[in-house]
């Protein structure tokens, strides 16, 4: 008799059906209009950038695949959207070896040296872009008053977050918050077009691809720990309203902090998360070196997910599945 097989796996045992291309391409389709804005305001910079950028991380993910001999899963889509993040944070001009780099260091390193999608403890995307932020030869690179100045954008090539950290609030009235609001700031190609990040989040939102308490308590963490800074101190640190419309804000609460890999998957644990990946922000851009701390923070805060993960208000004893079982003599099922 052939002995009984049985395939040990990690939860989840039960789920509702949805594929992970499913989500991956809704990730892409809420990207869109990002893309839109960023290849509207940079040209073909920018679609060279997102291109370089979502082949090499799917280059890079079946190259590792294959040294392996694992399944190639790039289909998936995983590392289009991997790709696709990482070049919306980066400026039009960076060189391509920096993004190829970037990419494959976020693929390997980030993602597939942990076992692949589902066992990495990071956001790939932000692994590889905080490797070449704090790479003293290539830092520059991302210095978007630097990168972009030789640009005709037709708004001020200036970076609010920059000119908040070197002049204070006095210098910010020459920035329009219905502008920004808009997308016209200096920049990642696609992340500084708030406008159309928030409607790709809200499409997550409304499709059930993210849950809608990660990305509100990122955005309270963001209101509420500002506003504490603003009343202290109204000469160096600006108000909530100002740190919701500029840098990657919008782009971190509803598309970096949502990671599926990445991020608590219970109710309190997406509030203290999202709230913290807020409020360190805030800290992050007031009191670092760093004019924006939207990525740090959401790499810092992802450290603590596993902790994050054991908050409750009730302790809930799991309960063996009950067996259905057909109750011949009346015709109907029966429950035992």
């Amino acid at each position: 008799m052939k002995p009984l097989e049985l395939t040990v796996s990690p939860s989840p045992h039960i789920h509702c059906g949805a594929r992970l291309t499913g989500i991956s391409y809704n990730l892409l389709l809420a990207l869109m209009p990002a893309v839109v804005m960023g290849v509207y305001t940079y040209g073909f910079d920018a679609v060279r950038v997102i291109c370089i950028s979502i082949s090499s991380a799917m280059i890079a993910e079946a190259l590792i695949q294959k040294i392996f001999r694992k399944k190639v899963t790039i289909a998936d889509g995983s590392a289009a959207v991997t790709g696709l993040l990482l070049a919306l944070l980066l400026p039009a001009s960076v060189p391509i070896y920096v993004v190829v780099v970037a990419n494959f260091i976020g693929i390997i390193v980030g993602k597939q040296c942990f076992g692949g999608l589902g066992a990495n403890p990071l956001n790939p995307a932000l692994v590889g872009w905080a490797v070449i932020r704090i790479t003293n030869t290539w830092a520059g690179y991302l210095d978007f008053d630097l990168m972009l100045i030789n640009y005709d954008t037709g708004f001020i090539l200036q970076y609010p977050l920059a000119v908040l950290k070197a002049k204070g609030t006095e210098s910010l009235s020459t920035f329009n918050l219905l502008a920004l609001f808009l997308g016209k700031q200096t920049g990642g190609i696609g992340a500084s077009a708030i406008i159309c990040i928030l409607a790709g989040g809200l499409y997550l939102v409304l499709r059930g691809v993210i849950r809608w308490v990660t990305p509100l308590c990122f955005l309270l963490g963001v209101v509420c720990v500002s506003f504490i800074f603003w009343l202290g101190d109204k000469t160096i640190y600006a108000n909530p309203l100002f740190h919701i419309l500029t840098g990657n804000v919008m782009i971190g609460a509803f598309f970096l902090s949502t990671d599926h890999a990445s991020s608590p998957v219970n109710r309190w644990g997406m509030v203290a998360y999202g709230f913290g990946c807020g409020a360190m922000t805030v800290i992050l851009r007031s009191w670092s070196a760093y004019p924006d701390g939207v990525i740090f923070a959401c790499l810092l805060m992802g450290l603590f997910v596993p902790l994050l993960d054991k908050l409750r208000t009730k302790q809930v004893v799991p309960r063996p599945l009950e067996i259905t079982t057909l109750n011949i003599d009346k015709g109907e099922k029966a429950i035992s």
